[in-house]
């Protein structure tokens, strides 16, 4: 049987963003596996704020 409790849910903020000066945030919401991943995860998303891909940062 599987051990449970390994995936947890993580929130993911755009680095660019703060730096543009433009208003609004782009979050999303991911999950990943706590024990093959301890570090922060950093993935490409989209910003439909600016209209561009950029990298989005976990954050506690």
């Amino acid at each position: 049987m599987a051990k449970k409790g390994n995936r947890v849910q993580v929130i993911l903020e755009c680095t660019e963003h703060k730096e543009s000066g433009v208003p609004g945030t782009s979050r999303y919401i991911s999950t990943k596996n706590r024990k093959n991943t301890p570090d922060r995860l950093e993935l490409k998303k989209y910003n439909s704020v600016l209209k561009k891909v950029t990298v989005h940062r976990e954050i506690k």
